[in-house]
């Protein structure tokens, strides 16, 4: 059936977009929210609708956000779909905060008046939980704990435009490589936007098909899904390490937040290197001077892995609701988009 009308609850994370469709007027088809994902990928139907919100002009290059589905079970309160420029990905940490408020400012997870409100989400990679904290009616913060993440590789060298560089590899829900901006002549700063943007694409692509970026026991996850660029900037007036990075993910879109599922895979590889320890706070910028704080919430083994299960703390704001209509005579029909 033709897409006429959608309605959208728009919200922002550390200044990333994530738009939130609560009935999405299409079928998603599957018993899970991985086995949705794997439709959505192949359907037509689903694939337009992602493509009417997200491409231009209703939507951006850099645009993000979710259908909400059902839960795999009724141990979660819903399922999520994500989803941006490029296709549907497998995780989005920004993206569950922003849902965890949306929940709560909604009241479609009752809100508990004597602490944090827990909000349960099924994503592709799992499930994760997320406490909204508040003082009042006002949010003040939402802690997200994250799948189980880990270090997959270390010490990988992959040739690029600007010499061979070395990364560390790290899953955090999703697949990241890891890359000191200093290494490549850069620093995480907005007048570099744009060698960050084509440095970020050549590593990602380059490893996307290799062993380096495969899920260990689930290869709907398998794929670099981004590259993580950053700055160390030490340690904080308490000997906590301190980064800023930007995450350039998909093909080209940059997050404007530290990037939820990335800063899990950052803990993840400063665990594995001693660098980040049980007790500490890892304090992790980005590119526009947002600011996550994340922590190791334990420890385990994961896929044959050591791991860690990150706790990434920040928050989400409303931006607005809309009401997108697609007129039929549209010659531009479902949009474009320019990178």
């Amino acid at each position: 059936m033709p897409i006429h009308q959608v309605s959208t609850t728009d919200y922002h994370t550390g200044g990333e977009p994530f738009r939130v469709v609560p009935e999405p007027p299409v079928a998603i088809a599957g018993a899970t929210v991985a086995e949705r994902r794997m439709f959505a990928i192949g359907d037509p139907e689903v694939d337009n609708l992602r493509k009417l919100l997200c491409f231009e002009p209703r939507g951006h290059a850099d645009m993000y956000g979710g259908f909400i589905t059902p839960p795999d079970d009724e141990g979660a309160h819903f399922g999520v779909l994500f989803w941006h420029k490029d296709g549907f990905s497998t995780a989005c940490g920004h993206g569950s905060i922003a849902l965890a408020v949306w929940a709560v400012q909604t009241g479609r997870v009752a809100r508990e008046p004597s602490g944090p409100t827990t909000v349960v989400i099924d994503v592709p990679s799992g499930r994760v939980t997320l406490r909204v904290h508040t003082a009042g009616e006002q949010i003040t913060g939402v802690d997200f704990v994250n799948v189980p993440s880990y270090r997959l590789a270390e010490h990988v060298t992959v040739a690029t435009t600007r010499g061979d560089v070395v990364v560390d590899i790290g899953y955090g829900g999703a697949i990241y490589a890891h890359l000191n901006a200093a290494g490549v002549g850069l620093t995480v700063t907005p007048e570099h936007y744009g060698d960050l943007i084509a440095i970020g694409r050549e590593v990602k692509w380059a490893l996307n098909d290799t062993e380096h970026a495969r899920h260990p026991v689930d290869d709907r996850l398998s794929g670099a899904y981004g590259t993580i660029l950053y700055d160390d900037l030490g340690t904080d007036e308490n000997g906590n390490p301190h980064q800023r990075n930007v995450t350039v993910f998909a093909d080209g879109q940059v997050d404007r937040s530290p990037c939820g599922s990335g800063t899990c895979s950052r803990v993840a590889v400063l665990a594995a290197t001693g660098r980040l320890k049980p007790g500490q706070t890892f304090v992790h910028d980005s590119i526009v001077g947002t600011r996550f704080h994340a922590r190791i919430a334990g420890e385990l083994t994961a896929d044959g892995h050591p791991a860690v299960v990150p706790e990434v703390t920040g928050t989400a704001y409303r931006t607005g609701e809309h009401r997108f209509e697609l007129d039929p005579t549209d010659d531009l029909g479902t949009g474009f988009v320019l990178r």
